[in-house]
């Protein structure tokens, strides 16, 4: 299918997956995840009406960014390196990822010395697994107003990646973790966070249905990933 049919079928069955939760339809935002594709890949998408796209590292968006419109609003999504933090506070509407104090600290040390201030969303380790960043639970709780107090820093929410199962049924718990602790972040903050980005293309929809506001769609979009240009980029790197 072209990109446009990939795209109305995503929407369609995020429309599918509100009506099913008694949501409305315009509570989730599509992210596209471009990572590895060309900027004229996304420019297509973007001409089908796309505007919210993610990149999961600084240096390919580096190159891709200045070749889309201006009118795209972009979301880093992957882990985030202390050297790469100026480059990511210039080039993103949001930082998706904040997995540590420290990281939350230069992010602010960067946006002041720009003069931004930068929404985020904190990263939670779900599961619990080595192999994945992200806040243990207890950990981000203990941290929480220490992240919230840091001035050039909008915490707008959390953000997971659960493990990978073929079975999407099999992340709903992991959506439910996320949202609960949401709840209770909001508890120790006095505060709404808004956003709760979680669901990629294998289990957005049971993520909807457990109250994700953003979810994170590539493959469903674009199809497989165009390995030639990460290659050159990481060789540039």
């Amino acid at each position: 299918m072209s990109l446009a049919e990939n795209l109305e079928t995503i929407q369609s069955r995020i429309r599918a997956a509100c009506a099913r939760a008694g949501r409305a339809e315009d509570s989730v935002t599509l992210l596209a995840v471009s990572k590895s594709h060309p900027p004229e890949t996304i420019c297509a998408l973007a001409d089908c009406g796309q505007i919210f796209f993610g990149e999961n590292k600084v240096q390919e968006a580096k190159v891709k960014i200045p070749l889309c419109p201006g009118k795209l609003r972009w979301h880093f999504i992957g882990h985030l390196q202390s050297n790469k933090v100026r480059d990511a506070v210039e080039l993103f509407q949001m930082i998706q990822g904040v997995d540590s104090l420290a990281l939350a600290q230069e992010i602010n040390k960067r946006a002041e010395q720009t003069g931004k201030t930068v929404p985020v969303l904190l990263e939670v380790n779900v599961a619990g697994e080595a192999s994945k960043f992200g806040y243990a639970p207890e950990k981000l709780r203990a941290e929480l107003n220490e992240l919230n107090a840091l001035p050039r820093l909008d915490v707008h929410g959390l953000m997971a990646i659960p493990p990978f199962s073929p079975a999407p049924e099999k992340s709903r718990p992991y959506f439910q973790r996320l949202r609960e602790l949401k709840v209770a972040c909001e508890n120790i903050l006095g505060a709404p966070l808004p956003q709760l980005s979680m669901g990629m293309s294998g289990d957005f929809e049971i993520a909807i249905e457990e109250g994700a506001t953003m979810v994170r769609v590539g493959t469903a979009l674009f199809g497989p990933r165009i390995s030639t240009l990460r290659r050159a980029l990481d060789a540039a790197d």
